[in-house]
């Protein structure tokens, strides 16, 4: 195999999980103390690098009422956790009911937010120039786009079709982010969303390589360490070590949702190729 990572050593690696709606306000709660629980009684994890800042990137994205909760309780932990939401509008503020705005997601303390799921696509009607719009709004606030990207196509056709339905569902997003923002790409097959299995290793990695590729080439303006691609789709414990050619990091589901085991999973995406 390959590989075709770009320029990896600029790209910091990423790791978080979202709750989507499994949770209630309570259960959300216990579970963030129990992350932070976890997490401060490893030693020296995560590490700092040689800039001194935190070796990797970690994020957690609770539910919108549990946001603010969520981010105090996380505070709590040695290590430092972005907070992010699970969607936002494209308009800052107006006459929309029941939508959330990315302008007080980000003075609630959100680092990203994810757009563009298979499930909202599927579920509510969600577009490609719907998506593009939100990913905008998010980096007009100074959050980044944590977009969701994944065929339809069961495994078994070409890395090209599955690379071609892709870049159709997230080249506009690339038309209205400026090149000099950052962007984090969740590849996330949607034939592999909550499936026992994710797909496979080389599956994955040929994939999520050529797309990086397809980006660069379409975007020429975009520098290689402004896109970050993490894998979903049923990701779980003990996968990253196999996929660490094509990918930057995990976004982690119903997988993390015992605190041990994704804690143990984040030291995981740390460790994979340093020993």
């Amino acid at each position: 195999m390959t590989s075709n990572t770009g320029d990896a050593a600029a790209r910091r690696r990423l790791v978080g999980t979202s709750l989507k709606m499994y949770f209630d306000l309570h259960r959300t709660q216990e579970y963030v103390r129990e992350v932070v629980a976890c997490m401060n009684q490893v030693r020296d994890f995560p590490p700092q690098d040689s800039s001194g800042r935190q070796a990797l990137d970690l994020f957690l994205i609770p539910d919108f009422v549990s946001l603010l909760k969520a981010a105090e309780l996380i505070s709590d932990c040695r290590a430092e956790f972005w907070i992010g939401a699970q969607d936002t509008f494209d308009q800052d503020s107006g006459a929309f009911t029941g939508e959330v705005s990315p302008k007080t997601l980000s003075q609630a303390g959100c680092r990203l937010v994810e757009i563009g799921h298979a499930e909202r696509r599927r579920l509510f009607g969600e577009t490609d120039s719907g998506v593009a719009k939100k990913a905008a709004a998010v980096v007009r606030n100074n959050m980044i786009p944590l977009v969701c990207v994944g065929e339809v196509t069961y495994p078994g056709q070409n890395t090209e079709l599955a690379v071609n339905e892709c870049w159709q569902q997230i080249q506009a997003v690339f038309e209205m982010v400026p090149a000099d923002k950052e962007v984090v790409l969740a590849y996330e097959p949607v034939w592999a969303i909550g499936k026992e299995k994710p797909a496979s290793s080389d599956h994955i990695v040929a994939v999520t390589q050529a797309l990086r590729s397809r980006v660069l080439v379409e975007c020429p303006n975009r520098k290689d360490a402004k896109l970050r691609i993490i894998y979903g789709g049923s990701a779980q414990p003990g996968m990253f070590n196999d996929i660490q050619e094509g990918v930057d990091g995990l976004f982690l589901g119903r997988f993390a949702h015992d605190a041990k085991q994704f804690v143990q999973t984040l030291q995981e995406v740390y460790q994979a190729g340093r020993s």
